[in-house]
């Protein structure tokens, strides 16, 4: 007797799960990598931030279009 494994519900969503790994490691890799900028140059502490956010909202525009296109198409 074999068992057949099956996927139910929308499969929208599964996929948006796993499309939601890349953003998650994005921002992991922007903060930790702001994070020792700034300790290792106090001075630019400004620039380093305002990198680090804009880096975080371009990151997270994409999680949320990624949210969004399922139910577009």
């Amino acid at each position: 007797m074999s068992v057949l494994a099956e996927v139910s519900g929308n499969l929208g969503a599964v996929g948006y799960g796993l499309a939601a790994i890349g953003p998650g490691i994005g921002v992991g890799i922007i903060f930790g990598q702001g994070v020792q900028a700034i300790a290792r140059q106090p001075e630019a502490y400004g620039l380093i931030r305002q990198n680090m956010l804009l880096g975080f909202v371009l990151t997270e525009a994409l999680a949320l279009i990624g949210l969004v296109a399922p139910f577009i198409y």
